[in-house]
């Protein structure tokens, strides 16, 4: 099989791409073809696998230039990578004016989708035409989210323009799951918040939770992924405990 997860939440600060390098990672690691592709500006997503923001070709030369997705990539020991560049900030601007703008990322991934068995795309923390992309190029988006009211609030944002998109320029395009992020159970709040999720979302929320970690904070300052950094740390734990749970639903089987 192959699939294509646009990682998404308007609200930065939620460890988007911490879960999206390390589950992409973990996956890698559990024997899966991976792709990891950097759509936000920042270029986090490149440094948490060790490839420089300064890279050529990246993200912004494939959408804006044409480069091809395959010679986009770069290939780490962690899984592959098409990587960010600064330039990527101005591409919504640039796509306004071109046809089919929303159609863009879709077409270029295309070509490479069938080599991969999964495709993460890191989105930036907003609903800009960049994402409007990955959600239309992706099969199923991926939440991960913080247990506090403020993302609570946000949520319904999201899960609104992620039907308006399934509407309109998607048709197949599906919730994969919430994941909790940055969890801490000895706060009512957290346990509050989660409950009131699966109580509306049920099975769509992720039974594993992902812990706050010093460990994966410092990860990407070393160039790795926090799954490879400290196998050990409880947060890597829970990064790979989500994949095995992820191959669950999707392949119906564990590792």
């Amino acid at each position: 099989m192959s699939k294509i997860i646009a990682v998404a939440n308007q609200k930065g600060g939620v460890a988007k791409t911490t879960t999206a390098v390390n589950l992409s990672a973990a996956l890698h690691g559990m024997g899966k073809k991976i792709l990891l592709v950097d759509l936000d500006p920042q270029g986090n997503a490149g440094s948490g696998m060790g490839v420089s923001k300064s890279g050529s070709p990246n993200t912004y030369e494939m959408l804006m230039k044409g480069v091809p997705a395959a010679e986009s990539v770069y290939r780490t020991e962690y899984g592959d990578i098409i990587p960010s560049g600064k330039d990527l900030a101005a591409a919504s601007l640039e796509m306004a004016d071109s046809e089919e703008r929303e159609y863009i990322l879709k077409k270029a991934l295309l070509p490479v989708k069938l080599d991969y068995d999964y495709i993460f795309i890191d989105c930036p923390p907003s609903l800009e035409l960049i994402t409007v992309n990955a959600l239309v190029a992706a099969d199923s988006v991926l939440i991960p989210m913080q247990c506090e009211y403020y993302a609570l609030e946000g949520i319904t944002d999201l899960l609104t323009s992620i039907k308006l998109c399934n509407r309109k320029l998607n048709r197949g395009l599906e919730i994969e799951g919430i994941v909790l992020t940055m969890f801490d159970g000895r706060m009512n709040l957290t346990n509050q918040v989660a409950s009131e999720l699966r109580k509306y979302l049920g099975s769509k929320v992720y039974d594993t939770v992902i812990p706050r970690s010093i460990r994966l904070s410092e990860a990407p300052s070393h160039g790795l992924p926090g799954v490879v950094y400290d196998r050990q740390n409880k947060g890597s734990r829970a990064y790979m405990d989500l994949a095995e749970e992820f191959l669950k639903k999707n392949e119906g089987r564990k590792v």
